[in-house]
């Protein structure tokens, strides 16, 4: 199967062959490779502890408990969260002054999946050069476990989504009487994982009437876990069925966000950000955005209308908060359903993400289908093209650089292709074995073209 190991952790197929899946031996290593670089951080610090949490996938408990105990060993407090979600583990670093966090999931990849995504101290992504630094611990071995009068500990809290939504509910700009004097009714996803916790809880606290749909936190997905239209046929029929105002779909781990319109139709997850951002650039007067080279113009578009600044930043959520930084944004993140809200913290969210855009619905008095199409109309198709060994992907895309380097090209994260009014971003998966082809242009049709179109050309120089 598959192992990948990156500087933003180490992802892999559960069983198989020790370095070459995610296997109880390489969890161990990778774990105590981590908390190696956390205690040469602390170098003299009493007392380390690291926040744990893990989506509802099947290997959850059995990689949890390898995780923990690993930091145990090496004399690292552990506090361990249980159930949670990408952003609760994120949120919770601070709160708990914490001196780094560890999230077991394998996010949008299915169930026979799962990986170690670290964070730093602020509940942040860890920068290019420390994930390299944990690499190099974990190639070298060079980890000494603590003696038996100095071992860590485990304290488990199992409330944090609970502590998570108050601090969503606390944001300035969620409007809770707003958004429960609209009386809304809404269908939620949640892929059987943590979202199925999360949202409805959120919903409830806003006043919000929900249908569940596939919130068993039993890790059994029951239909591929990406949240794209092909894979979420039972919530839109289920939205029109329940004469819902809109759905909600979350990935495994809850940062990704996806919407359905009340007639089905899919509010585009391209579109969530682009919601939202027009929410908190109205109440705030305006003020820049950013999202990453992958991601819709229609941000550009909103910004710009907003008076704002729009910047496109390399893929990767660390990428973005960096470039968000730099350019002091009042909202950004991923055109994958990715919110990240600094008011909040630096991270993907999609419970920020749904309190936003209740609070956006609810202060326009609009369909959801009416709110989709007053934004600016483009298309995207994504594809991508499976990758063996031999391929040598590098060579590929400076191929097609120097083809069309007559065109606006843009090569900080593989190759992006501007053309008149359309483009297309060539790049290589940082948690997958694939080269990911996004095309974005004014119809499906010409969208849907422009990616076959580069995908046989990139089967010919292959």
């Amino acid at each position: 199967m598959t192992l990948i190991k990156s500087i933003s952790g180490i992802r892999g197929t559960i069983g198989g062959r020790t370095g070459d899946n995610l296997t109880p031996i390489d969890t161990v290593k990778f774990a105590a490779a981590y908390g190696t670089f956390i205690k040469n951080k602390n170098v003299g610090k009493k007392k380390i502890t690291i926040v744990i949490g893990r989506d509802a996938r099947i290997s959850g408990g059995m990689v949890s408990g390898l995780v923990s105990d690993t930091l145990v060993g090496l004399g690292i407090h552990v506090i361990d969260l249980g159930l949670s979600t990408t952003p609760t583990v994120e949120i919770a670093v601070p709160l708990e002054k914490a001196d780094g966090g560890i999230i077991l999931t394998a996010s949008h990849n299915p169930k026979q999946w799962n990986a170690l995504k670290l964070l730093n101290e602020k509940g942040e992504f860890l920068n290019g050069e420390d994930g390299k630094t944990i690499l190099e611990i974990a190639d070298k071995e060079a980890f000494e476990f603590a003696d038996v009068d100095d071992l860590g500990s485990v304290k488990k809290k199992k409330n944090y989504i609970k502590k998570h939504i108050k601090e969503v509910l606390k944001l300035k700009l969620v409007d809770k009487k707003a958004i429960k004097k609209a009386k809304f009714k809404v269908v939620v996803d949640g892929v059987n994982s943590t979202g199925g916790i999360a949202i409805p809880a959120l919903l409830k606290e806003l006043g919000v009437k929900c249908v569940e749909l596939y919130c068993e936190p039993n890790g059994h997905f029951p239909h591929n876990p990406e949240p794209l239209k092909e894979h979420l046929e039972d919530i839109s029929k289920l939205v029109v069925k329940k004469k819902a105002d809109f759905g909600i779909v979350v990935d495994p781990d809850v940062d990704r966000l996806a919407l359905i319109s009340e007639d089905g139709s899919m509010f585009g997850e391209e579109y969530t950000l682009v919601a939202c951002a027009d929410y908190v650039l109205g109440k705030m007067n305006g003020g820049n955005t950013v999202s990453n080279l992958s991601s819709s113009r229609a941000l550009r578009d909103v910004t710009e209308q907003h008076g704002g600044t729009y910047t496109a930043s390399a893929v990767g959520e660390v990428n973005v908060v960096q470039m968000m930084k730099d350019t002091d944004t009042v909202i950004g993140g991923e055109g994958n359903g990715g919110i990240i809200y600094p008011a909040s913290h630096y991270g993907r969210d999609s419970l920020v993400g749904v309190a936003l855009f209740l609070s956006h619905l609810a202060h326009k008095k609009i369909s959801c289908k009416e709110l989709r199409d007053s934004y600016p109309s483009y298309f995207m198709s994504k594809n991508k093209i499976q990758l063996t060994p031999e391929i040598d992907v590098d060579k590929i895309l400076a191929t097609m650089a120097e083809k069309y380097k007559d065109e606006d090209v843009n090569t900080i994260d593989g190759v992006k292709i501007d053309f008149a009014e359309e483009w297309i971003h060539l790049r290589k998966s940082n948690t997958e074995p694939i080269i990911r082809i996004y095309t974005e242009a004014k119809s499906q049709e010409k969208a849907d073209d422009l990616a076959e179109r580069f995908i046989t050309e990139i089967k010919e120089i292959i």
